[in-house]
């Protein structure tokens, strides 16, 4: 897909005093449920409470930052797909499965010795351990081990690999996954710190999301239109994702294609400050004027 061209540029923060204030990235994990609706391929999403400090009232996909207990050296022979997987890269696919067990109530993963899914009806007897993950009172090993679960980590398909600015506050070193979401379970937001869901389509969503960056008016939730804003990575996953029209393609399409890393840079292009990132990543845009970045 033909990009942009930057055109005279010159780097707002000097790389020396970027690595300087710096601060430490926080390994996180993203996940892109997809299913097949009616009109086409469809992705899960949630909006973000709006006292979470980062994208807070915003809609994304269910994730979040890697726990301890993802790291549990007991958690990888629970893991379907494990053989050749670094012991990080492993946290970071457990991470994504559990966020979205918290998150949406959807649970990658199979009983020992099967190659299905949990079914839909065991899912709903699991809720228990959704919310005692979800308040960290209980690790991840523990509840495979007593529910006798392998995580379908093999069901994970590498899709994009974010990392926050070196000049924000707080900065996230974060992988985003694709998966087919199980067809009987049944994805819906925790209420704690998503407020709300939608299975949407990418060109629904990156419509709220021109609207919003075009008429300020919009940034505030429209409950009868259900009209969201969208944070500049989110938006670009979703526009790459919207290029395939099913979940099949989707897949495939990923697993053929390298992921590339994208921190973005701001610059400042012909007098005006924008986010830059590397066109090698495949995306539609290779800069955006700072006034459009939610």
């Amino acid at each position: 897909m033909a990009v942009k061209a930057l055109g005279s540029s010159k780097l707002i923060l000097g790389d020396d005093l970027s690595e300087k204030i710096a601060k430490p990235l926080i390994p996180a994990a993203t996940i892109m449920l997809l299913r097949d609706g009616e009109p086409g391929l469809e992705v899960f999403m949630v909006v973000r409470h709006h006292q979470i400090d980062f994208a807070s009232g915003a809609l994304v996909f269910p994730g979040g930052k890697l726990d301890e207990g993802d790291k549990a050296p007991a958690i990888r022979a629970r893991c379907d797909g494990a053989d050749g997987v670094s012991d990080d890269e492993l946290a970071i696919q457990v991470a994504a499965i559990r966020e979205a067990f918290e998150e949406c109530g959807v649970l990658l993963a199979r009983p020992k010795g099967s190659t299905s899914f949990v079914d839909g009806k065991r899912l709903e007897s699991m809720e228990p351990w959704r919310n005692k993950l979800h308040k960290g009172e209980v690790p991840m090993a523990d509840f495979l081990e007593q529910e006798d679960l392998h995580l379908a980590c093999d069901a994970l398909v590498p899709f994009a690999h974010w990392i926050t600015p070196k000049m924000m506050p707080k900065r996230f070193d974060t992988y985003f996954y694709l998966a087919a979401a199980p067809d009987d379970h049944l994805a819906v937001h925790d209420g704690h710190e998503s407020v709300d869901s939608v299975w949407i389509e990418p060109a629904a969503a990156l419509k709220d999301a021109e609207e919003c960056c075009t008429d300020p008016s919009l940034l505030i939730i429209d409950a009868e239109e259900k009209r969201r804003t969208i944070i500049f990575p989110t938006r670009l996953n979703v526009e790459k994702l919207g290029r395939s029209l099913n979940v099949a393609a989707a897949l495939s399409t990923a697993q053929a294609t390298q992921v590339v890393t994208v921190e973005p840079v701001v610059r400042e292009i012909d007098g005006v400050s924008k986010l830059c990132i590397p066109a090698e990543a495949d995306y539609s845009v290779v800069e955006e004027s700072m006034d459009r970045i939610n």
